[in-house]
């Protein structure tokens, strides 16, 4: 006689938290939106290409700030209220993604500006002819 055994399955987003952290990285072609916890764990990302914009309408503010409020449903679905913004990159949704969160009604509770600046690194690429 065969034994049953029971499976233990984890739910996704299962975890309730009060805080978080959200990296953006704003290219000049994409807009990338991750969520995280307080120990740098993924929860939920997006971008603007998986919002449904393609070509250069991925490189506006609109696209950044739907890519965001993508984010901040999942966000609020965990229990989240308070969260560090981490920016990386020169891209028009940097300012944008700021406002989508804020207005989606996510207390920010510090603004980083990660962008890599190099020191004097390897010598730039030649100047673009058009």
């Amino acid at each position: 006689m065969a034994k049953k055994i029971k499976k233990i399955t984890k739910k996704v987003g299962e975890k309730k938290l009060t805080s978080g952290r959200v990296y953006v990285t704003a290219t000049f072609n994409n807009t990338l939106v991750t969520l995280t916890d307080s120990a740098g764990n993924t929860l939920a990302w997006g971008s603007s290409g998986n919002s449904g914009f393609k070509g250069a309408r991925k490189a506006t503010p609109f696209a950044a700030i739907s890519a965001m409020e993508n984010v901040a449903q999942k966000a609020k679905g965990l229990g989240m209220n308070s969260c560090e913004v981490y920016i990386k990159g020169p891209g028009p949704g940097r300012d944008a993604t700021i406002r989508a969160l804020r207005s989606a009604g996510i207390n920010i509770t510090m603004i980083a500006d990660v962008t890599p600046i190099p020191h004097n690194g390897p010598r730039p690429k030649k100047r673009r002819r058009v």
